[in-house]
């Protein structure tokens, strides 16, 4: 069958590299992709918002399967548009519908359905302009340190942890107020501290029934130690080393499956990704966030890890049949390492030429901001490649990884030497 692939990161880079491997996939397109998928797959110069162009892809191209990568278009209801449409309802689209994708849009929405379905999180309360008085009312009752949650979409940069009580305030003015993360900061979720050690457990559910897939843990801040901004991630390594029987079972019984059954009761269309934002605080796992497709970067080390056909487990998501389907995962473990251009997560030029990519053995090379100009791969984004290694363990994947970053270039290059230093 023809396949399509919305998104142009990393993430959907390792999404073409695992489908083009199988052998139900005729033909593959990306849009709008970048210069690592367009080597296995033809790009499409569509952006993942752009509703009417997609479905003119999608019929031009007599595509049956499509693969929504970021989050944006299934807020906007991509997965509503392909159902209403009697030419497109068959084409197996894999994302939620705009119900269920409000659990990553909107940060009250998903305290409110965990509190509902009994999902252990963090205490919150939510505030507008109108009450900024009483937000910063509430800070007062909290200890240190104070977290600040925009509650729409704000590119994974909206979330602020302050140790100051008036840097608190005077930051919570300038989300409401002031609309620092612009219509995303209109109401902000203030929450309490969680003390732990965090991790992502991924969910691949039809509605009903569900799959686990590898546990990851992945890096925002920019400096190594975890300092600095925060950014859309700089490495991550699969599986997660404390996660033994006991908690796996713990984050199914108690969160995984009390998520998939509030999805069933309030009849919400979800056929995707549920990626679970978690702390372990001391041994009892939490939920810090919901979002409603596959993280980044750590798709680059879970999907390398999956054995089993993507496009059939796909094929049984769309049907409700994922219970008859099986998944192997390969034992060993996978770690990659981010390198991004300089000045990221702030300002950073683009068009710096990359050298050293066909150099790279034993590890693989996911494009996350590159572009094609003139046979040459030029940087085209702050995050712009991840190097995935597998290996016995994390320790032996992440040293082939920075064996091989050794061996890449381009001006201003930056990367953290120290993934996986808190395990």
């Amino acid at each position: 069958m023809n396949i399509l692939i919305l998104g142009s990161g990393g993430r959907e880079h390792t999404f073409a590299y695992k489908i083009a491997e199988s052998k139900k996939c005729k033909q593959l397109f990306v849009a709008p992709g970048n210069a690592g998928t367009s080597q296995i797959a033809t790009n499409v110069s569509i952006s993942v918002n752009d509703f009417e162009a997609i479905k003119k892809c999608v019929l031009e191209n007599q595509i049956k399967m499509v693969i929504v990568g970021p989050e944006d278009p299934l807020v906007n209801g991509i997965a509503d548009e392909f159902l209403a449409n009697s030419e497109l309802k068959n084409v197996m689209l894999i994302g939620p519908s705009k119900a269920g994708a409000l659990l990553e849009g909107s940060k009250e929405r998903a305290k409110e359905f965990m509190i509902d379905h009994k999902i252990p999180t963090a205490a919150y309360q939510s505030f507008t302009n109108e009450t900024l008085a009483e937000g910063k009312q509430f800070l007062e009752t909290l200890k240190p340190p104070y977290v600040l949650k925009a509650d729409g979409l704000a590119a994974g940069k909206g979330v602020l942890i302050l140790e100051d009580i008036n840097e608190a305030k005077q930051e919570l003015e300038n989300m409401l107020s002031n609309a620092k993360f612009g219509v995303a900061s209109e109401t902000v979720v203030i929450e309490e501290f969680l003390d732990g050690i965090e991790l992502s457990v991924f969910v691949l559910t039809d509605g009903k029934n569900y799959k686990i897939l590898p546990t990851a843990k992945d890096y925002k801040r920019i400096g190594e130690g975890d300092k600095g901004l925060n950014t859309g991630g700089m490495g991550a390594i699969s599986p997660v080393p404390f996660v033994d029987e006991v908690l796996m079972k713990k984050i199914e019984e108690r969160i995984v499956k009390p998520t998939v059954n509030g999805l069933q009761k309030e009849n919400i269309d979800y056929k995707g990704f549920i990626f679970i934002g978690l702390i372990n605080v001391n041994s009892e796992p939490m939920v810090i966030e919901y979002n409603v497709r596959m993280g980044d970067p750590e798709t680059e080390v879970v999907l390398p890890r999956i054995k089993t056909d993507l496009v059939d487990l796909f094929e049984a998501t769309f049907i409700q049949k994922l219970d008859e389907v099986s998944i192997e995962i390969d034992e060993r473990a996978a770690a990659t390492v981010m390198l991004v251009s300089g000045g990221y997560p702030e300002a950073y030029e683009k068009g710096k030429p990359i050298s050293g990519i066909s150099e790279v053995k034993d590890s693989i090379v996911f494009h996350a901001g590159t572009t094609f100009k003139k046979d040459e791969v030029l940087t085209n984004g702050g995050r712009v490649l991840a190097i995935t290694s597998l290996d016995k363990d994390y320790q032996k994947a992440l040293k082939k990884s920075y064996q091989n970053i050794e061996k890449l270039h381009f001006d201003t290059m930056n990367y953290r030497r120290d993934i996986g230093f808190d395990l």
